[in-house]
């Protein structure tokens, strides 16, 4: 089961919203087959594993034990049901590390399984197999997408001067992290000040993969359209209180024009709105990366999942920004790249436990 983790965690970047799934199929202890789900609309873990059989095994399949991570679905999406092709190659065993929350599976593929005649056993590393698709989870049981909360600040916690020139606080190795964590995201998230004063292009150009997609707060459409957040390298959603042009459909993620604005209601919170938004749109994560006010609202409203903080042990500034009070927060590991320390954070709240 940790050798389908690994494998599953090749597609990340490449999948979203489906989940990141590995698959292995093993004969009398030696594996004879694997694969992963490597891109969204494509074949799954399950079928890739089966079709990386060599010829001289085929025959052992029917004798064969699958492992995979996550409940093998059992429904017709973008392909047919992964549940149907182990009941095809005859499989006697199948092993599952986590049932699928999705309501298109959610107990449907181990149902058709067993009514096969298929013996399943479920819930292997479980934890582990949750925690490496956190974001499908939360956004299936909780119903928005997993948020992450990201900034950089000096030794003496200053995510900013007071003068008008950007403070550089990360070094080049924790920039191209940061990017990397960005590739993995649906959505990156700045606030009005954020995109006017740093004015930030927002995409992963420092690491390979998808860029997420912009959005931005910017209630009185303060941003000039010369900003680099409405160049043509991702999608840009402008959430604001005097225009409307996003209509929600199926499959709209893969869809959406440069620039799209969505109208929000002043008397409710901008932030609820924009998660159910968000919601409606199948985006299963979100980056935020400021500013402060912004962060701090998400920390307040209880509105987050991790936050990865870099802080420049080396920098210190006399007058700046206060980094944002991370609250409710448990330290799971820290890291450093040269002068940067990386403090790895999860929400302590017992809902998050298992994350």
């Amino acid at each position: 089961m940790q050798r389908c983790i690994d494998l599953a965690l090749q597609g990340a970047g490449h999948v979203a919203p489906n989940p990141m799934v590995g698959a292995v199929l093993v004969h009398n202890g030696r594996i004879i087959g694997e694969g992963y789900h490597q891109q969204y609309g494509k074949a799954h873990a399950e079928v890739n594993c089966i079709n990386s059989v060599h010829e001289a095994d085929r025959p052992l399949i029917k004798e064969s034990t699958i492992y995979v991570s996550l409940e093998p679905c059992a429904h017709f999406g973008k392909t047919p049901p992964c549940a149907d092709r182990i009941i095809d190659e005859q499989i006697p065993n199948v092993v599952v590390g986590i049932r699928d929350p999705f309501t298109e599976v959610d107990g449907k593929g181990i149902e058709k399984l067993r009514a096969a005649g298929i013996n399943v056993t479920i819930g292997v590393l479980e934890q582990e197999c949750r925690r490496l698709n956190r974001h499908f989870f939360t956004f299936h049981t909780e119903h928005r997408p997993y948020i992450m909360l990201k900034w950089a600040q000096t030794a003496n916690g200053k995510i900013a001067s007071t003068g008008t020139d950007r403070l550089l606080i990360s070094n080049e190795y924790s920039n191209r992290l940061v990017h990397k964590w960005r590739s993995e995201q649906m959505g990156i998230l700045v606030g009005t000040n954020t995109a006017l004063m740093d004015d930030p292009s927002l995409s992963n150009r420092l690491w390979t993969g998808n860029n997420p997609i912009r959005l931005v707060i910017d209630m009185d459409l303060q941003i000039p359209s010369s900003a680099r957040l409405y160049n043509e390298e991702a999608p840009t959603i402008v959430f604001n209180k005097h225009r409307h042009s996003l209509e929600f459909k199926k499959d709209m993620i893969g869809d959406l024009p440069p620039v799209s604005y969505y109208q929000v209601t002043e008397n409710v919170d901008v932030i609820t709105q924009l998660l159910h938004a968000c919601y409606q749109m199948q985006m299963q994560s979100i980056l935020v990366e400021g500013g402060a006010r912004l962060l701090q609202h998400f920390i307040i409203s209880g509105n987050w999942d991790e936050a990865y903080v870099i802080t420049n042990e080396t920098l210190t500034v006399a007058d700046g920004l206060s980094a944002p009070a991370l609250t409710d927060a448990l330290l799971e590991h820290s890291s450093h790249l040269q002068t940067d320390r990386i403090d790895y954070f999860i929400h302590s709240k017992p809902e998050h436990s298992g994350l």
